[in-house]
């Protein structure tokens, strides 16, 4: 089958690729990119005054399954990242049993096949997540996990940590560190921070990021291998991830739209839409994750996606669980604080969004490339739209920006043969 996609203006800084062109996909593959391709075809789509990058991906999602499929399935949060402009998510292992063996690894693998998204699933880093004992992370890395975490829970023990890193070096596979000293933030909730004194609820510092951060730093000096600091919020925590990438270390982190689009003044409306982990913190943070995006030191922007259902949502603060959706708003709120900011530039969000999550954990390529598979991302720049949490295509609706105005959209991801667009999803071989 012949698709033809016309007056789209192709960018993808990989290839030196900017400009308005016509793509013309057979059976899949990207066989034209050139100006008014003639050539006849199946369906015809005049994508005038949209632009077509390489599929973004999201390094960093919680699909709920095996163990919640009440507030997320692979199939439901497969869906939410196609509606949110994503071809790629490496979905983590905090599932009930967790991905911490081959069976579980196949069994994520078994239910996303021959979908429009490709999931790449993340193994734990110690059995059941627990922090006492090492996965089988040779078993995972044959069964195709894509890096190690125990993401929702630090590896606490220093000792885990150092085999943790030395063990999946031999397999050129990243640990990816949710850094969070826990005996700083025990029952905590919120930043750390005269909000927490006014607002009454118990405190979660900054202190507790950073700590696990230099610490992971030291062992990875030590060790070798290769580490990423997942979900960073704290201004400390930049500043060391910058200094030990002029080590030369084999170091990279990522940010969340979250944690650069909100400070810990919405808190004030104990929305437990807004209790995440790590938590969100002050203005002074977000210029200094700002600051990271801009200059190189933060490779990636991740959603962090953590469904939870409405009834645990709806408990007190102290007692809700962390975490909010972020799939389907994820490339919206990019575009609206930094695109249309002129804070990074297209081409910088390309390489944040997919150039860069595909290279750190070795996720299929995506190129505006003829002869190559086609792997991508169709935006609307300018379109403002107004998020409804109750549109969304996940199962959950745990998000604090229902009711936002944001501009600049996903409109259509295309990949594994499929094409989703206007709110329709069809095989295109």
């Amino acid at each position: 089958m012949k698709i033809l996609l016309k007056n789209a203006y192709l960018l993808d800084p990989q290839v030196n690729l900017s400009d308005e062109l016509d793509l013309l996909v057979e059976n899949g593959i990207i066989t034209k990119v050139e100006s008014n391709i003639k050539d006849k075809a199946d369906a015809v789509y005049d994508l005038k005054n949209f632009v077509i990058v390489p599929g973004f991906a999201d390094a960093h999602v919680h699909f709920r399954e095996p163990g919640r499929e009440d507030e997320e399935t692979i199939q439901s949060g497969i869906e939410a990242a196609m509606n949110g402009g994503f071809t790629a998510v490496c979905c983590m292992p905090n599932t009930d049993p967790a991905i911490d063996c081959a069976e579980v690894v196949t069994f994520v693998k078994d239910r996303a096949a021959n979908s429009i998204i490709d999931v790449y699933p993340i193994g734990a880093v110690t059995k059941k997540r627990e922090g006492k004992e090492l996965a089988l992370l040779g078993e995972m890395y044959e069964a195709g996990v894509v890096a190690f975490s125990d993401d929702g829970e630090p590896v606490s023990n220093s000792k885990i940590m150092k085999y943790a890193l030395e063990y999946s070096s031999m397999f050129d596979l990243p640990i990816i560190e949710h850094c969070e000293d826990k005996s700083l933030t025990e029952n905590g909730v919120m930043n750390e921070s005269i909000n927490s004194t006014k607002f009454g609820l118990p405190p979660h510092p900054s202190l507790a990021e950073v700590i696990i951060a230099l610490r992971d730093i030291a062992i990875l000096k030590y060790t070798g291998g290769k580490l990423h600091l997942a979900h960073i919020s704290a201004k400390e925590t930049v500043e060391v991830l910058r200094q030990a990438k002029k080590e030369n270390l084999k170091i990279t982190g990522e940010v969340t739209p979250h944690h650069f689009s909100l400070t810990d003044d919405i808190v004030e409306t104990y929305d437990t839409n807004t209790k995440v982990n790590p938590p969100l913190r002050t203005q002074a943070d977000i210029n200094a994750i700002i600051k990271g995006l801009k200059d190189g030191t933060i490779d990636i922007i991740a959603s962090d996606h953590a469904p939870h259902s409405i009834e645990e949502k709806e408990w007190e603060y102290i007692y809700a669980p962390f975490g909010i959706v972020g799939l389907e708003t994820s490339i919206g709120l990019t575009l609206t604080k930094l695109f249309h900011t002129s804070i990074l530039s297209l081409e910088e969000i390309i390489y944040k969004m997919s150039v860069n999550p595909r290279k750190i954990f070795k996720l299929r390529e995506a190129k505006i490339q003829t002869g190559i598979e086609a792997n991508l991302t169709i935006l609307d720049l300018n379109c403002e739209w107004v998020v409804d949490k109750f549109s969304f295509k996940s199962k959950s609706i745990n998000s604090p920006f229902h009711g936002w105005k944001l501009k600049g959209k996903a409109v259509g991801v295309l990949n594994n043969s499929k094409l989703y667009f206007e709110n329709k999803l069809i095989s295109i071989i």
